[in-house]
Order: structure tokens, then C-alpha cells, then sequence
């Protein structure tokens, strides 16, 4: 089968699209036809860090349809058709556990189920199992218009949250986000964080703050968090060093500052993320409501092409490489 390949260099990972032996599902796992694959930008840091060790197939997220299973399976039969989470899926097939299966509908298409699962399960981790978001609390997530924050912004309205609040560094970008749920729009390239946070809420603050940027904004969100409010981070665009936080802060309205990676998670933790992304928000995918728009898709030989494609950082929604 074809794969996007890893290769280790002292200088970080090479892309080459090579061919591999299929893969055969163990005891408890099953073997998926990849008709589709997202594309995050969390895979090209990954690449630039693999310096060392083994070629590694790229991917994180696909749909297709299941192939074949292994025994101890219970649950899954040849010819569902799925979307899952799981490494190496940037080729024709993948092995993956059941548990990090979720049911496809058949009036979806592969594409649009290949942009749901990492960037849905990372937003309601952060939003729900992290942020213990509740209906009627506000929530505010910058860099909103990258595939996680608008994913926030679908969940965050989907389960009540009011007002959603998101914030980007393009007007253009900000006015498409409220079709997918957004109340207030922030301009952070001309607008301030903390008085656009404050007049949205009547000057109580955020409950919820979801994070991509870090040090350079870390100050305002604290300032923006109402008492009792929780801060997830989940990337730092904008740099680690350069964060400041006010302890007393921190202290006097009893904040709550939280970290969310997949790095230092056991299997057990990312499957059960997996399942609670599931139970949460496949009514809502079913319907219709959770749905991020796929700008482009990309041949497997592309991987490159669509790589530099995400740097630019020009696209809204999801890129979706196609296998064959």
C-alpha cells in the first residue's frame, strides 16, 4: 500500500511517499480501508521534531470502511463504514482499536467524516472534560478560525453556552465564524482582549477560556476569566517564555489554569476521550450541526503540496488527503 513516510533526519522529518506492507490486525483490533484522512497542523510539528528512531507513518484522523477484524472484536463487522483517531492513517489502510471507532451515518461522505475526529475530540476534551463547560456559561476561544477553535465554537453552541465569544487576527476570517455559532466577534489585530471580554459579559468575565496562543495573550486571558473561570491551553502560537500570570489573580477569583495534550496520555486516556467526544456530540454530528467546512482535499502524493498549504495558514476549516 502507499504511505505518507516520516523519515529521521538530524535537521527534522522528511516527507516520502512510499510503498509498504499492508498491515494485519492483532488480537482486539480491526483493519480500515482509508478513503480519507484530515490534515492538522499538529502532524508538520510532529515531522519537524522526528530527528531520531524509526520511519513513522503520518496521519491522525481518517474515514473509510472496516476490512477486516481481528479476533476478540466485539462491536464492529466487516463493511462498517467509520471515522476514528489513531496514528499512521495517512495511507491506504490502518489498524485501529475499536474503541477509537466512531459509526460513520451513511449520508455522510468520507471527506466530511475525516475532518471530524481529532480537532472535535481535542475541543470537547478541552471544553468539556477539562473546562466542565455548563449550558448558560460564557466561553471565549482564540485563534478561532483554525480547525480546533471553530470546532470549539460548534460545541460550545451546540451545548448551550451563551455568549460564545472568539477572537482572530482576520476580519475576513471573524465574519465567517458566525454561521458556525459565534455571538461576538473580537478583531485581536485592532480591538483589546479584556474590554470587548468585559462589555460581552456585562463585566463579569469568561467561564471558560480556550487557549491556542499562550504567552503573548496569557495575561489578558486571566484578566478577562470571571471568578471561578477555567483556562485550557492547547497551544502555544504565540510563544511559552513569555507568559506572565498575576497569582493574586489567581488567587482572589479561584481560577483554574489547565494544560490538554494527547503527548502524555496513556492509550486507555486517548481512547476514553474518543468515547466521550462520541457520546457527547454524535447526535449533534448526525444532525447536521457539527460539521467544519473542507476547503481543499489533497492526493496522497500531494502531502507536500498541502503541508505548505497549512503554514500559509490562508485556509478556514479542513484540509482532507485522499489515499487513492
Amino acid at each position: 500500500m502507499q504511505a505518507v513516510r516520516v523519515l529521521p533526519t538530524a535537521d527534522g522529518g522528511q516527507l516520502e511517499v512510499q510503498d509498504i506492507p499492508i498491515p494485519e490486525p492483532g488480537p482486539g483490533e480491526v483493519r480500515v480501508r482509508v478513503r480519507a484522512s484530515g490534515i492538522n497542523y499538529g502532524e508538520i510539528k510532529h515531522m519537524r521534531e522526528h530527528r531520531a528512531g524509526q520511519p513513522v507513518t503520518a496521519g491522525v484522523e481518517f474515514a473509510g470502511e472496516i476490512d477486516r477484524v481481528g479476533s476478540q472484536v466485539q462491536g464492529w463487522r466487516v463493511g462498517d463504514r467509520v471515522m476514528g483517531h489513531g496514528r499512521g492513517c495517512h495511507a491506504q489502510y490502518v489498524i485501529a482499536a475499536p474503541l477509537a471507532l466512531m459509526a460513520l451515518p451513511d449520508d455522510v461522505s468520507y471527506i466530511d467524516g475525516a475532518a471530524f475526529p481529532n480537532v472535535f475530540i481535542t475541543a470537547h476534551d478541552a471544553l468539556v472534560s477539562n473546562g466542565e463547560l455548563k449550558a448558560g456559561e460564557s466561553v471565549f476561544i482564540n485563534g478561532a478560525s483554525g480547525g480546533v477553535g471553530m470546532a470549539a465554537i460548534m460545541i460550545a453552541s451546540a451545548l448551550g453556552a451563551a455568549p460564545v465569544i472568539a477572537s482572530s487576527r482576520s476580519a475576513q476570517k471573524l465574519e465567517r465564524l458566525t454561521p458556525f455559532g459565534m455571538d461576538v466577534g473580537i478583531d485581536a489585530s485592532s480591538q483589546d482582549q479584556v474590554e470587548a471580554i468585559m462589555a460581552a459579559t456585562g463585566g463579569r468575565g469568561v467561564d471558560i477560556i480556550i487557549d491556542t496562543i499562550g504567552g503573548t495573550v496569557f495575561e489578558d486571558h486571566v484578566k478577562s476569566l470571571a471568578v471561578k473561570g477555567r483556562l485550557v491551553n492547547l497551544a502555544r502560537l504565540g510563544g511559552a517564555q513569555y507568559a506572565r500570570l498575576d497569582i493574586n489573580q489567581l488567587w482572589l477569583n479561584r481560577l483554574k489554569l489547565m494544560g490538554a495534550t494527547f503527548r502524555t496520555r496513556s492509550e486507555q486516556e486517548r481512547l476514553d476521550c474518543v468515547q466521550a467526544c462520541a457520546r457527547d456530540l454524535l447526535p449533534f454530528f448526525r444532525a447536521g450541526r457539527l460539521r467544519l467546512p473542507v476547503e481543499r482535499t489533497f492526493a496522497l502524493p500531494a502531502i507536500g503540496e498541502a503541508y505548505e498549504y497549512i503554514v500559509r495558514s490562508q485556509h478556514m476549516g479542513k484540509l482532507v488527503l485522499i489515499p487513492d
